[in-house]
């Protein structure tokens, strides 16, 4: 099977430092082509991937210093390219949002669109209405609520490599963890709050975008004085499981509907227990009372510090292998592929599994 992965060009894949899409999009690339697929990736130049490279940018968007460099107009080439090069390919996954679906409508049915952000804005209505050719993917059934008739043809919960972070036995470092980023949906200031009524060191591993600099500045910086409170600015791959490991619990009091949550599984495969907010996907990700706990009130928040203490951090690991490795992400993907191939409605709500496809070596890169 021959599949195109078309990533976005807004960070490397993997990224540097902060990103979730195009690091699950890495994790996604390379599984499929542990499992025999021959892939090709579309996304900028300094990708580290298994897969055939197309690179179509000499770095990625964000931490390009130049000046006079536009979005748009990188990622309005690559969709070209890929247009070109579409016969190659029996199948062209998307992780753009719905940036190609005015060019490859005609090639709609052997086309699957991942969907990576929140679904409630007012103009997707109008938009999917526009387009109701492409199937789509989600990555939890809640990001599916704002459009409950689109063209849905599978629900794939993301996944993680099996080896990337290591299980920790327990929390050496005995802090709180906030990971993400700076911005009022993420509640910083109440994973603050919260350490500070528990009496638990909190550090906080976060970027902070320019759009959010303001809230930043007012809201939190001024509570980052309290010497509880650590503030580590943005980390990166190689940081996260010593820094997700050593902690007692990952606190997540998100105040948005978020669509998966990559940070809930990556502290999950370092044993480490969620405390999240019943917000968006959390319920579908988190086993309540194993992996972690869901929780509607900062009360509930410090009850569930007190349960961390003693959660089975070996469970949390198995649960985590067993639910949201990147070959059982991958694997569900290829179900999806098969069956537009065949021309066939699908529809997994994030279930069922395909033994290994036969494999081939990994190609050049593509020019």
């Amino acid at each position: 099977m021959r599949i195109a992965q078309i990533a976005p060009l807004c960070e490397a894949v993997p990224p540097r430092t902060y990103g979730g899409t195009e690091r699950v999009v890495a994790y996604l690339t390379d599984a499929l082509v542990e499992l025999g697929c021959e892939v090709t990736l579309f996304a900028s130049a300094e990708a580290r991937t298994l897969a055939r490279l197309a690179p179509m940018r000499d770095r990625a968007i964000r931490l390009d210093p130049d000046p006079l460099k536009s979005e748009w107009a990188a990622h309005l080439s690559m969709l070209e390219r890929v247009r070109q090069l579409a016969d190659r390919f029996d199948v062209l996954h998307f992780h753009v949002d719905p940036l190609h679906f005015p060019v490859f409508e005609e090639l709609a049915p052997r086309t699957l669109t991942t969907l990576h952000g929140r679904l409630d804005c007012r103009d997707y209505v109008q938009l999917m209405a526009a387009w109701p050719r492409y199937p789509l993917a989600s990555i939890s059934l809640a990001q599916r609520q704002p459009l409950p008739r689109a063209n849905w043809v599978g629900n794939v919960p993301h996944g993680i490599p099996r080896g990337l972070y290591r299980h920790r036995p327990r929390a050496a470092g005995g802090y709180l963890a906030f990971l993400g980023r700076i911005c009022p949906e993420k509640r910083p200031d109440v994973a603050i709050r919260i350490a500070r009524r528990a009496g638990v060191p909190l550090k906080i591993a976060a970027k902070v975008d320019d759009a959010d600099f303001d809230y930043y500045r007012d809201s939190i910086r001024p509570l980052l004085k309290d010497p509880q409170i650590e503030f580590l600015g943005e980390i990166g791959e190689a940081d996260k499981g010593a820094f997700l490991g050593d902690a007692l619990a990952l606190l997540f009091p998100i105040d948005w509907p978020e669509p998966f949550g990559l940070v809930m599984i990556e502290a999950m495969a370092c044993g480490t227990p969620v405390i999240a907010w019943n917000r968006g996907s959390v319920p579908e990700v988190i086993d309540e009372g194993i992996t972690g706990r869901v929780i509607d009130s900062e009360q509930q928040a410090l009850d569930a510090i007190e349960w961390a203490r003693v959660a089975d951090r070996a469970c949390i690991r198995q649960v985590f292998e067993r639910r949201f490795c990147a070959h059982t992400m991958a694997r569900r993907y290829v179900d999806i592929y098969r069956h537009l191939l065949r021309g066939q409605k699908l529809e997994m709500h994030g279930g069922g599994a395909l033994a290994a496809v036969a494999g081939a070596p990994v190609p050049a890169p593509l020019t």
